[in-house]
């Protein structure tokens, strides 16, 4: 009779332990799936609730989704990625196993649209490769999120949804009853590649910016990574860099070389599950424990030093040059060790950073995708010996040069020219307006300035603008319109036009504190570049490839764009900005045809630092006063010479 109870005990206790280990098993995909040959997309509204406070016209609603990809091609789909086309404001809190292709962390504005990236499954095996798998086939991203406008009786479902993978055709987005989207991709078979995919890793891709994170020492609780940054764009530029990214595992900067966190704090660490599993590490001795540091580059002198230095093309300042410029100093790179956390506590147990982003002081806006695993690098051998070393393992981060909707550019340009005694200004507000309590407009156009203007701060040439406008018989708005706003100003003033050739002179205003070292700009045009011939007081060369952009930087000496100073008496002169001038010289052989007057002698568009100025929607006409024209030669000339004394 006991050994009865024993054996029900036995069958009692075994059994739960036995169904508690079996393997979750994920949800089934939608029966559509069964027809699509290719990778299959469901994207289904899960629920929804009203969220506080109440806003008849605009309330906010809590809702759940669920993102589903599946391969059932014939080919691994290698780094995943999807497009939900969201619309109505949607601000997305959370999603597992995915994150956002732009590199935001959460929570993120998604009102227009959004990629999700695979994480930390990125490759999505087939059927045949797995025996028919889900969990190795499929992904699927929960969505908890805020929307806005689409009641509770209502489902605020997305415009459409695709795979954003290149390669990939997909077919219209059917719909299945209010709260489900499917949608079938498949292989283009037009589609052509370069390159021949690795079994175990991506193909290293282009960009303006890569950036490399190698591991190169690794042990069970840490390991060594180094950071390359290399610029690819011929007119892009870094200034201060400022590099930030996501830790996924709560890991840890214990030490670095070549660059250091804008914030050197270990509190978080202290005070969460990092102190309480390494219980006799000194955090004293740890930089950050932030999961969203931000790292930023040394100065030259600690480039030597010991502890902090001794890392190639580390420690300056943070500026990234292009190549066109000086490919030695387009690339930046700084070293760290990492502390891992369990489960991770395995040498090969590496996982990359997230939502990585780059930005500069006066610089383009870079966009980051997330990190590719590709094949490992490989480095000098320190000792130098013959043989390269080669990294444990290597991701690679692909960054381009975008425009945010709605962002407002850096710095502005202005237009003369010999046949008109007026500039045409920098437009209003075109680097933005701080506020709209102004007593200026901010719609109002810019209104025609005397070109000695040009030579003051904003808000000392009201009078002169005035003066100049009752001159010339116009009517001044009222208000009149606001400054551009810009810390850099290029004028750029067509100065002759001949049978064989014309001129320009360009001159850059710096209205910052800040001084510009190895600066640079560069002038795109639609007919006139192939006719560059020289700049006389810079160093000019067209840019390979397009033909069409004319690059411009310091001579030796004449290299630092000086920041904004105090004028001889502060209390009543205005303030002088840091000026730069050249006269640029064209011939007419080489663009037949070419009308320097009438647009074809004005670049369509300016950089400078590689940013995107903003450019005057009009030309100067030809029906003004040219009896002037040597006026304004005379202003921008006694403004070099001026330059050229200071600099002695």
């Amino acid at each position: 009779m006991s050994l009865n109870w024993v054996s029900i005990f036995i069958l009692f206790t075994t059994l739960p332990f036995t169904i508690s280990q079996s393997p979750a098993t994920p949800e089934a995909p939608a029966p559509a799936a069964n027809t699509c040959n290719g990778v299959f997309l469901s994207y289904t509204y899960n629920s929804g609730s009203k969220l506080p406070p109440d806003n008849p016209k605009h309330q906010a609603y809590r809702f759940e989704s669920t993102l589903t990809v599946l391969n059932n091609g014939l080919e691994q789909l290698k780094q995943w990625r999807a497009f939900v086309g969201f619309q109505h404001e949607e601000i997305l809190v959370s999603a597992s196993d995915a994150v956002l292709f732009d590199g935001n962390s959460f929570p993120a504005s998604v009102g227009n649209g959004t990629v999700f990236a695979g994480f930390p499954m990125s490759d999505l095996k087939t059927a045949v490769m797995t025996a028919g798998d889900l969990t190795q086939m499929q992904v699927q991203v929960k969505i908890v999120g805020t929307q806005f406008g689409v009641g509770l009786r209502d489902v605020p479902m997305p415009k459409n949804i695709s795979l954003a993978n290149d390669g990939f055709l997909c077919s219209p987005v059917t719909r299945q009853g209010k709260s489900e989207l499917h949608v079938c991709c498949t292989k283009d078979a037009n589609a052509k590649s370069n390159f021949t995919v690795d079994d175990n890793f991506m193909p290293r891709q282009s960009g303006d910016l890569t950036i490399m994170y190698d591991v190169t020492r690794t042990y069970d609780s840490n390991y060594w990574a180094q950071v390359t940054v290399a610029n690819h764009n011929p007119i892009g530029r870094l200034d201060n860099w400022k590099l930030s990214w996501d830790w996924m595992h709560d890991e840890f900067i214990y030490t670095m070389k070549g660059a250091y966190p804008y914030l050197a704090d270990s509190s978080d660490c202290i005070y969460g599950p990092q102190g309480t599993y390494y219980r006799d590490l000194d955090f004293a001795n740890v930089l950050n424990c932030e999961r969203r540091p931000t790292i930023i580059d040394l100065p030259p002198t600690k480039a030597n030093d010991t502890t902090l230095g001794l890392v190639p093309f580390c420690c300056r300042n943070g500026t990234i040059l292009p190549p066109s410029m000086d490919p030695s100093k387009s690339t930046s790179v700084f070293q760290l060790q990492v502390f891992k956390m369990p489960p991770d506590l395995n040498r090969s147990e590496l996982t990359p950073p997230q939502n990585w982003k780059i930005n500069g002081t006066l610089n383009p806006n870079y966009q980051c995708g997330p990190p590719m695993r590709v094949s490992p690098s490989h480095f000098p051998d320190p000792s130098g010996g013959p043989a390269n070393r080669t990294a444990f393992a290597s991701w690679q981060v692909v960054c381009n040069i975008t425009r945010p909707k709605g962002g407002s550019p850096k710095c502005c340009v202005s237009f003369s020219a010999y046949y008109n005694d007026s500039v045409v200004p920098c437009k209003t507000c075109a680097c933005g307006c701080k506020s709209t309590s102004q007593t200026c407009s901010t719609t109002a156009p810019a209104i025609l300035l005397p070109p000695e203007a040009l030579l003051l701060p904003f808000e000392n040439r009201s009078s002169l603008a005035r003066a100049w406008a009752d001159l010339k018989h116009r009517t001044v708005p009222n208000p009149m319109p606001c400054g551009d706003n810009c810390g850099v100003s290029i004028n750029w003033h067509l100065h002759t036009d001949y049978s064989r050739g014309w001129t320009a002179r360009v001159t850059i205003f710096n209205w910052d504190e800040t001084a510009f070292p190895d600066w640079f700009a560069a002038m795109q045009f639609d007919k006139a570049a192939p006719g560059f011939e020289a700049a006389y007081s810079f160093n000019g060369t067209v840019l390979d490839g397009g033909n069409d952009t004319v690059f411009m930087q310091g001579l030796p000496g004449l290299n630092f764009l000086v920041g904004e100073t105090d004028g001889a008496n502060p209390e009543k002169d205005p303030r002088v900005p840091g000026k730069q001038q050249s006269v640029i010289s064209f011939k007419k052989k080489d663009t037949p045809g070419i009308n320097v007057p009438l647009g074809d002698g004005f670049p369509t568009k300016v950089f400078f630092n590689g940013e995107q100025c903003s450019l005057p929607s009009i030309y100067p006409t030809s029906d003004g006063n040219t009896k002037s024209s040597a006026l304004l030669f005379s202003i921008l000339a006694a403004a070099f010479v001026l330059l050229l004394i200071q600099q002695q």
